[in-house]
């Protein structure tokens, strides 16, 4: 009879598990400190082995250049994983040229407390870094310690006045859908005498003129100059290097630059848009619905000639908005070209047939109410007898008939019209209460005939300097698709009239566009 199997063995094998399971975890738990988190290794961190004081890591780059990516057991200066990406190597060589060159010049220095807004990679934080700038820090929607804290530029989690230095690059500007808040929180969190250095495109005078808008109430430009990049995304940068000297007031850009005599003065960057655009239709056209149809196609839009990444916002106002239909969902959200930004849309539209359809529409937002000169009731004429008001109207279209204030409400109408009185408002001093200099606004008008009296108080306010984009209907004595040979007898106006209008604001520097 053999003997039974002894117990030691099998409590041997049971031990030696156990043990192996316990190194398994405290090698697991030193990986992910050390390789996860970046941070150094210590006894809150559940770590049993102690870092060397200096830890070269070598990464690999062309030739014998490679770049050596420090440790220490005090704090990490950069993130420990081998950055062997050739792309991710020539950014932080590029980036410790640039601020050798802002050492060199004088604004920046090993001292300074310098932050890189909207930096996911933490290369320009590196780059600080390695050159001296040892407080150093970046931003980003997600951390990446110990380069890069978690935050974002349209709210900076730095108290007021907090760095010498703010380095914005990769055109993170420019991609921001919120640049005014952007600018408005590296301005807070500035010191006053510190300097904000900007990569951007800003190609084109308009961008640029749009890019110091943002900045001009509290800093000034020290340094412009181009630089090549370092990746295709931007093969050429503008630097902007700002100096900040005053505190950028709550509102900024809500004023309107004015003359002596309070109208706006619109700047020259502007003008130079008008002379790029199509020409205007002199002659006037035996068909109307037509021509003006196919001008459209000729159309010069800003976004197609110039970059309009530097504004606050980006607003459309639909003046005689219609359906949504008519205009905002079949042309403007569909075929103007936007730059990928995300614009607000206000209609204004008087006819209550039309407003139902709005309340289930994002980002519009409706005025129930008549663009007017002024604040009062108005009279409307809803006309619903034949002829060709009644054409457009059976399409959906257009629905209101011609606008007149209260003072004429005393006029005989037509029999099949109806009349309802509607509230007007102050179109100008809405305009200038709502939008700033520093957004970009396109507008489209089709008021039946009013523009005759919006256009003069837009001008009178000096709220035309803040549209950039007008397209406008002009109503006039046209000739009629129905009766060949016969003006409309709806309006007074004639198509010479309508011309001079056309030209008058394009004279003043607005561009506008022959609309249908």
């Amino acid at each position: 009879m053999e003997p039974a199997v002894g117990k030691p063995g099998f409590l041997r094998n049971v031990l030696l598990r156990l043990l192996l399971f316990g190194v398994f975890i405290v090698i697991a738990r030193f990986a992910y400190v050390i390789t996860v988190t970046g941070e150094s290794c210590n006894v809150g961190d559940f770590c049993f082995f102690s870092m060397p004081e200096s830890l070269n890591l070598a990464i690999a780059g062309s030739g014998t250049d490679a770049l050596a990516v420090k440790t220490s057991a005090t704090g990490v200066t950069a993130p420990t994983e081998l950055h062997t990406s050739k792309n991710w190597i020539s950014g932080v060589r590029f980036y410790s040229s640039v601020f050798h060159d802002l050492i060199a010049d004088g604004y920046l220095s090993p001292e300074s407390k310098s932050l890189c807004v909207e930096t996911p990679t933490g290369r320009d934080v590196l780059a600080m870094r390695e050159i001296g700038v040892s407080k150093a820090i970046g931003i980003s929607k997600k951390a990446k310690k110990p380069l890069v804290k978690s935050g974002e530029a349209h709210l900076i989690p730095f108290g007021d006045n907090y760095f010498d230095c703010i380095f914005s690059g990769d055109g993170g500007l420019e991609r921001s859908p919120r640049s005014g808040k952007f600018a408005s929180e590296i301005v807070r969190t500035l010191r006053p005498g510190g300097f904000a250095v900007f990569h951007v495109k800003a190609n084109d005078t308009y961008s640029f003129n749009s890019f110091i808008d943002l900045f001009n109430s509290c800093c000034k430009v020290v340094k412009l100059h181009n630089i090549e990049g370092f990746d295709s995304s931007m093969p050429y940068i503008r630097e902007i290097i700002l100096k900040k000297v005053g505190n950028m007031v709550e509102n900024f850009g809500g004023d309107i630059d004015s003359d002596s005599n309070g109208k706006c003065n619109i700047p020259g960057y502007k003008l130079e848009l008008v002379k790029n655009s199509e020409p205007l239709i002199e002659e006037e056209p035996l068909k109307p619905w037509i021509t003006l149809k196919r001008n459209v196609k000729n159309i010069k839009y800003i976004p197609s000639m110039v970059d309009i990444s530097f504004k606050n916002r980006y607003v459309y106002v639909d003046v005689g908005a219609r359906s949504y239909g008519s205009s905002i969902g079949s042309w403007f959200r569909k075929q103007y070209p936007k730059q990928n930004k995300t614009f607000h849309v206000y209609a204004i539209e008087a006819d209550k047939a039309f407003h139902q359809e709005y309340g289930a529409k994002k980002g519009i937002t409706l005025l129930p109410y008549a663009a007017w000169v002024r604040n009062e009731t108005l009279t409307f004429e809803i006309n619903h007898g034949p002829g060709e008001h009644e054409q457009v109207h059976a399409k959906g279209g257009r629905g209101m008939g011609r606008i007149q204030p209260l003072k004429s409400s005393g006029n005989d109408f037509n029999g099949s019209s109806e009349v309802e009185k509607i509230q007007g408002f102050d179109f100008a001093n809405w305009l200038k209460s709502t939008v700033s200099k520093n957004d970009f606004v396109v507008m489209k008008m089709d008021v039946e005939g009013t523009e005759f009296d919006l256009i003069p108080r837009l001008f009178e306010t000096g709220a035309i300097c803040l549209v950039d984009e007008i397209f406008l209907e002009c109503h006039y004595n046209r000739w009629q698709r129905c009766c060949p040979g016969q003006r409309s007898p709806k309006y007074e106006k004639t198509y010479d009239q309508c011309l001079q209008l056309f030209t008058s604001l394009r004279k003043s520097g607005v561009l506008v566009h022959q609309w249908f």
